[in-house]
């Protein structure tokens, strides 16, 4: 999963002394894009993020106080590899010179073309979800005032009534339904086109099995039993932390598409599963699971 980046590890611990340096990469989005390149080698491809030195040029009007640490990667294995990241939220149009080989990149391309090295498909997810949530929290939501950073951890603080705003993480369940050999795939009525399970978010008052439940009904019109936890995944491109079940169809296995979420929900057999184009996704690696016949 985009998560799994052994030996690589997303260090995020928050430390506002950290300034940054011209060899320290630099995180700009727009909407679903992120500023960066493809480097294209015989045997691989690799994204590439511009640096402070190199976002200096395309940008005169960048100034330290513009920038945000986010976090660091480093290899478990290597002692002396760090790759640090800030973020850069421009005020205005971010405009980028005619020969700049850095472009805005769609994240969802990025992600399927198993472009090489993953932890840096991780870095642009994480720095996602950041990075909407710096837009988000500019203004107090008690009193409107305008946020400052807080001295001490990962939180945007109002200097007027005091109220503390930290990073914003929505939990959400992602299910798998069994009927004996088979699995219910979906197909989303709008956007992401490939196969899919059942998902969907938390609602306050709930526990994440009555998540399960209830999502199952309103998109399949299916009871299920056996609800069985599997693993998590962080997925910033929706401020998500995604949670997988896999559970069993409870008597009658007629499915009830809910025509306003879904195109497609039907039972297949494991040997025709189509999994995903990558292998990025909670998803998929549930999906290839009940393919394989692991679960």
């Amino acid at each position: 999963m985009l998560q799994d980046i052994y030996p690589y590890k997303l260090e995020n611990h928050y430390n506002p002394e950290i300034k940054a340096h011209d060899n320290d990469f630099v995180l700009v989005f727009d909407k679903a894009q992120v500023l960066a390149t493809v480097k294209e080698s015989d045997n691989s491809r690799e994204v590439i993020f511009p640096t402070l030195a190199e976002l200096k040029i395309m940008s005169k009007e960048i100034a330290l106080e513009d920038l945000t640490y986010l976090f660091s990667i480093k290899n478990k294995n290597d002692a002396k590899m760090q790759e640090r990241y800030f973020l850069y939220q421009s005020k205005d149009v971010f405009h980028i010179a005619d020969n700049s080989v850095y472009s805005f990149q769609d994240m969802r391309t990025l992600r399927e073309s198993e472009t090489p090295p993953k932890y840096r498909l991780l870095a642009i997810y994480t720095g996602k979800h950041l990075a909407d949530w710096y837009r988000d929290s500019q203004y107090c939501g008690r009193c409107g005032h305008f946020t400052v950073h807080s001295s001490t951890e990962r939180a945007k603080v109002c200097p007027s009534c005091g109220y503390t705003i930290y990073p914003r993480i929505m939990p959400a369940v992602i299910v798998a339904i069994r009927n004996g050999e088979k699995i219910l795939l979906t197909r989303y009525r709008q956007g992401y086109n490939h196969n899919a399970l059942v998902a969907g978010f938390t609602e306050i008052g709930e526990t994440l099995e009555e998540t399960v439940e209830r999502e199952v009904m309103e998109e399949t019109g299916l009871k299920v039993k056996n609800i069985c936890y599997y693993k998590s995944q962080p997925w910033g491109a929706a401020n998500d932390i995604l949670m997988g079940y896999y559970c069993d169809v409870d008597g009658d296995d007629k499915i009830k598409m809910d025509n306003n979420e879904l195109k497609y929900a039907e039972w297949v057999k494991r040997e025709d599963i189509e999994l995903q184009p990558d292998e990025n996704s909670l998803t998929n690696e549930m999906m290839k699971m009940f393919k394989e016949g692991k679960l």
